[in-house]
């Protein structure tokens, strides 16, 4: 354990007024790591300062959930003084480091459109065409791709390469696989903190053994909150996926994550739509479609916002099955897989454009 390594995590500890993590600020000072216990002092320019409390205790919450061993062993002062900025320092990101050559971020903005099976899928066709595929399941609270790949069970192992810890991913249908819920009973609740979510979301992201990887997935959570801001600091995202349900509810939604992944200080290019749940085709009458959901919302937001539409993707009763089986639909050679590998194959060639 260094003294870089806890600077590493009081990165992602802000001040909320000032915007910014309290390292660059200059707020650390004699910071300290021995005897089994760490020691820093925390500077504020004003007395009384009315976040000092709250910041000291997500300071010492963030070490905890990085380093569980220093969890009552770690002393914070608060001590009144001019903050003295250090030297800036570019963070490696991911993706720079690990050999992943494309990161692309699947979004859905609103829950309950289905983004945790596209994800899954996506990554399954990819596999079959021929490329090295990692999962990185982001969604902290809700997690779901273990259950889809059938790996509940699954326990991490650590390795230790040339003096760092690395976890091992989970490994099914050609998909490397991480997800916090390899790390928690899946009967328990995870009530965090913004910040305790972040900092574990990023123990897994620059600690799992990805190895080289043609693409690396993230399944996003619903919403455009802390954990996507984080990842965007933490990744070098080629591009976005954003999955909806035709009805216009949901598209009120994927309009403001475009307008999330297109902001200026994000600048990450939305790559396409997916219009999930598109029509349902019952077994017994496969001739027939009905959109439930209403029809082509998706396709007509595409339109207008100017982004392809990668795919419509049907209400199909297979392909819940086979998530519910552990065994993504895009695995088998199937009718209701073809739609999995028209977007696979549509995500590429969009990837591709991108790149020219």
């Amino acid at each position: 354990m260094t003294k870089e390594d806890i600077l590493d995590v009081l990165h992602d500890v802000q001040h909320p007024e000032l915007k910014s993590d309290i390292v660059t600020l200059g707020m650390v000072e004699g910071l300290s790591v021995s005897d089994g216990k760490v020691q820093f002092s925390l500077l504020f320019s004003r007395s009384r300062d009315p976040f000092a409390l709250s910041i000291k205790k997500r300071a010492e919450e963030a070490i905890a959930v990085r380093y569980p061993q220093y969890a009552d062993k770690t002393v914070v002062f608060i001590k009144e003084a001019a903050p003295k900025k250090p030297a800036p320092k570019e963070r490696e990101k991911l993706g720079e480091k690990q050999g992943v050559s494309r990161i692309v971020a699947v979004s859905s903005a609103k829950g309950g459109v289905g983004k945790s099976t596209v994800t899954a899928n996506l990554a399954v066709a990819l596999a079959g065409m021929g490329y090295r595929v990692g999962l990185l399941d982001t969604d902290i609270y809700g997690p779901s791709q273990p259950t889809m790949f059938g790996v509940e069970g699954y326990r991490p192992e650590g390795k230790k390469i040339d003096g760092k810890d690395w976890i091992v991913p989970a490994e099914a249908f050609g998909v490397k696989i991480m997800s916090i819920g390899f790390f928690i009973d899946p009967s328990d609740a995870l009530m965090w903190r913004g910040p305790m979510a972040t900092n574990a979301l990023r123990q897994m992201i620059h600690q799992t053994l990805w190895g080289p990887l043609d693409f690396l997935l993230l399944d996003l959570p619903p919403g455009t909150g802390d954990v996507h801001l984080s990842l965007i600091g933490e990744m070098k995202i080629d591009g976005a996926v954003i999955v909806s349900t035709p009805q216009r509810v949901a598209l009120a939604d994927v309009v403001r994550g475009v307008a999330m992944f297109r902001n200026e200080k994000i600048g990450i290019p939305v790559l396409g739509l997916v219009e999930n749940m598109a029509w349902f085709t019952p077994a017994e009458l496969p001739d027939h479609r009905y959109y439930i959901f209403g029809r082509e919302g998706a396709r007509r937001l595409a339109e207008e916002t100017g982004l392809p539409l990668l795919a419509e993707i049907p209400l199909v009763q297979s392909v819940r099955e086979s998530g519910d089986e552990g065994r993504p639909i895009s695995a088998d050679d199937s009718a209701s897989g073809a739609f999995y590998r028209t977007l696979a194959e549509n995500v590429v060639a969009e990837l591709e454009k991108k790149a020219r």
